[in-house]
């Protein structure tokens, strides 16, 4: 399941088998490289002081991976390196990281060889994890998704780990491109007369020959990022107040508008997170769908992590929009 969010997991599991918070006002400027000791608070209320920049960092998840990446600056270890590679191709690695294990249980003794200024984590990872790390160096740990603001969680996210490590005008670009994008994406939907069209994402895994779907809410990531674009979520359930994920089966479906677009995100390299096209594919109720009838399902391309930052997001936007355009 090394593709789930932690916190998500934890909260699907049993339908699934499965701050500083930054401010979503851009930050000042402050991007010049300075020896000036740098003081920030965390999503857990920690202080946590630097001597300057950070330029050697950890990364306990591949969210704040991409934001790191984003921000010009290569990890120099980071959790489940193989999995990021399959998962988040949208901002890839330039560099050689060391793996460091797993997102839920990293190796101290791997992060502490690397001798990090710096600690990416964030409130998905245990305590008592990020008690250890601080035995290492300094962890800057963030909250990785609020279903009532994911937009401005990701993008304050940025901002903090912008100021720690000193790229402060690459955040701030990175902003303005989000939002062009999100911009752009809706103009295209409007001028191709899909202002207002109702979708519905979600992805799905097979445990012991039985599929489980989770939907992705308003509340979540990709839900927010629709809105942006004008698009309608077309969900009933409820999402979780984290990520805005919910729970439902093959049944579930039928709840859906008849005239809904269908979403979702595989990846070749976990055929069990492709449901749609395998275990489904003979199933009577997913068949007689309205949806399914009329071709709109639509697979977007591999490598969209759900749960990333602003690239991740702005390749989300092309695809959907490609998507429904095409």
């Amino acid at each position: 399941m090394r593709r789930l969010p932690l916190t998500a997991a934890t909260v699907t599991a049993t339908a699934l088998a499965l701050a500083a918070c930054g401010t979503t006002e851009p930050a000042a400027d402050n991007s010049e490289k300075t020896s000036e000791a740098i003081g920030l608070t965390d999503a857990t209320g920690a202080k946590v002081r630097l001597d300057g920049p950070a330029t050697k960092v950890v990364t306990t998840e591949w969210n704040v991976t991409e934001t790191l990446l984003t921000l010009g600056v290569d990890p120099v270890g980071v959790a489940d390196v193989k999995g990021y590679k399959t998962w988040d191709t949208a901002v890839p690695l330039k560099n050689r990281p060391k793996d460091i294990g797993t997102r839920g249980e990293p190796s101290m003794d791997t992060i502490a060889s690397l001798s990090p200024d710096l600690i990416l984590a964030t409130t998905d990872l245990a305590p008592a994890a990020v008690k250890q790390l601080r035995k290492v160096a300094p962890v800057l740990a963030v909250k990785s998704a609020d279903a009532s603001d994911q937009i401005g969680r990701m993008l304050g996210n940025l901002d903090l780990i912008a100021k720690a490590t000193g790229t402060t005008d690459r955040a701030r670009t990175a902003r303005q491109d989000f939002e062009a994008k999100a911009a752009e994406g809706k103009k295209a939907l409007a001028d191709a007369g899909l202002d207002g069209t109702e979708i519905a994402f979600a992805d799905g895994y097979v445990t012991s020959n039985q599929v489980s779907l989770r939907p992705y809410t308003s509340g979540s990531l990709i839900g927010a990022v629709n809105g942006r674009i004008g698009l309608k979520n077309a969900w009933k359930v409820k999402g979780d107040a984290s990520y805005g994920l919910g729970s439902t089966d093959v049944e579930g479906l039928t709840d859906l508008p008849e005239d809904v677009r269908f979403g979702y995100i595989g990846s070749d390299g976990d055929k069990s997170s492709t449901p749609f096209t395998g275990a489904l594919a003979k199933n009577s109720v997913w068949k007689s769908l309205p949806f399914v009838k009329a071709g709109e399902v639509h697979r977007l391309p591999d490598g969209i992590w759900m749960f990333g930052g602003p690239g991740s997001m702005e390749a989300y936007i092309d695809a959907v929009v490609d998507a429904l355009t095409k």
